[in-house]
């Protein structure tokens, strides 16, 4: 196996791997904001605040994962550009 698919083999993994640690990661965020309710606020306004940030967190982590896929053959093209395949 060449370096140049190694790489691209290797980027895919991490990218496959971003986007699966952003399900536990929004999955835990969101019991910690339905579990964690602060005392001196009457409303759900925090807890829907917190909601959000950790589902948009996790979707901006699972996109970059996306796009670490989609785009490993050009980035391991740009790491070894004189690797002939």
């Amino acid at each position: 196996m060449k370096s140049r698919q190694l790489a691209n083999v290797l980027f895919k993994v991490l990218g496959f791997s971003i986007c699966l640690y952003a399900i536990p990661s929004c999955v835990s965020g969101i019991l910690f904001a339905v579990m964690e309710q602060p005392p001196h606020t009457p409303g759900l306004d925090t807890t829907v605040m917190r909601i959000v940030s950790y589902a948009i967190g996790s979707g901006v982590q699972f996109i970059v994962g996306v796009v670490i896929i989609a785009m490993s053959r050009k980035i391991a093209g740009w790491l070894f550009k004189s690797d002939e395949e």
